[in-house]
């Protein structure tokens, strides 16, 4: 193998969620609570790109610290009840990585529990380690703290470790723990997103295949 572990993002790097879950919950908050919004798909993507979820939140949409409460109860709720599912090909490239003896470990800003089921009901195998959302602040991404634990806790060297993100505090992360990066550039057509990773990654990936090809 390429790399003894990878260290992965989740939603729209191994399950397609924010078109089909996150969009969708954030849609159906704003027009609960906001009047609605003009807020397109593409612009959501790109903003969560950078500046990243919670200054999109508080700067761009302009939700309070009562109302990012309230928008995260919203979201829990809606999560909740919709399942994304896995990319195609995902389930058979981590499968075939994990009886390689590959170590899969996840470092998200969705909650623990999702990423758990999400990986159960779509049959993937079950991490060996879940860094998410209900880590205190300064130890989610963009801190490197994860993948540190990650090298520290499995004695590994930064060049065995990968790190695998579809936006941008997947790569600060990355490069600020000293680990390769690979771009996973599948979830769609949004050009700054695209530029900024051909440009930055180790490796850029359009296709869920390409994964295999430099991991295994």
């Amino acid at each position: 193998m390429a790399y003894k572990c990878i260290v992965l993002d989740h939603d729209d790097t191994v399950v397609d969620s924010t078109a089909t879950v996150h969009y969708p919950a954030f849609l159906a908050y704003m027009d609960q609570y906001k009047g609605g919004t003009d807020i397109s798909l593409k612009e959501y993507f790109t903003y969560n790109f950078h500046p990243g979820v919670l200054p999109f939140f508080q700067d761009i949409v302009g939700l309070n610290e009562k109302e990012m409460e309230e928008e995260e109860r919203f979201w829990r709720a809606y999560v909740a009840e919709h399942i994304p599912a896995p990319y195609p090909g995902m389930a058979e490239i981590l499968w075939e990585f994990r009886r390689a003896g590959g170590l899969i470990c996840v470092s998200s800003h969705s909650y623990s529990d999702y990423i758990r089921r999400d990986y159960q009901t779509g049959g993937l195998p079950e991490p060996d380690r879940i860094y998410g959302w209900e880590l205190p602040a300064q130890q989610r991404k963009p801190d490197p703290w994860s993948v540190l634990q990650v090298l520290g806790d499995f004695h590994l060297a930064s060049e065995e470790v990968l790190v695998l993100d579809d936006l941008k505090p997947g790569y600060d992360m990355a490069r600020a723990a000293g680990v390769p990066f690979a771009a996973a550039a599948w979830a769609g057509d949004y050009p700054d997103i695209q530029e900024f990773m051909k440009e930055n990654s180790d490796y850029y990936l359009d296709k869920v295949e390409n994964l295999r090809k430099i991991i295994l």
